[in-house]
This record gives C-alpha cells, structure tokens and sequence, in this order.
C-alpha cells in the first residue's frame, strides 16, 4: 500500500466514529436531545419514563467519554459529537 494510502487508513482509524457504541435507542435520545428537548419531552415522545432517559443519558455520557465536571456541559458535548458524527 502507497504510503500516502496507509496514512490516510491511519487518520480514519483514529477519528472512528465517537457514536460507534451508541445504541439506536440512545441515538434516537440523542437527536431529541439535539433539537432542545427535555428529558421530560423525550421520555413523552419515546414513551417510556423520564428515569429511562436519564439512564440514557447517563450511558450516552460514558459512552462518548464524558465525566461531569465543574467546567462542561456534557449534554452541549454530547450533542456536538452527534451532529459532528
């Protein structure tokens, strides 16, 4: 393989998608989160309960590697990735 080939196989290898381990369910979370809805809205659109949305979340934020902290906002982060994927 051309080395410019190997090179570019390398570069996609270590931006795989951020969503690769993201279930369809959280996906679909995720895009409801990405139009500005509540955990609230969410749980009455999927009709499920607001604490199976937080477990989403909760899952989505370990997923893309998100801890909490003081100065981040993990859900703007969490949708950034997904409209970036």
């Amino acid at each position: 393989m051309p080395y410019a080939a190997s090179a570019a196989a390398a570069r996609r290898k270590r931006r795989a998608d951020p969503l690769e381990g993201v279930t369809p369910r959280e996906r679909e979370v995720l895009g409801l989160m990405a139009e500005g809805r509540s955990n609230h809205a969410i749980a009455e659109s999927l009709v499920v309960t607001e604490r199976a949305v937080e477990k989403h979340v909760t899952s989505i934020f370990g997923k893309l590697g998100l801890p909490p902290t003081q100065d981040d906002h993990r859900r703007v982060l969490a949708v950034l990735a997904y409209l970036n994927s």
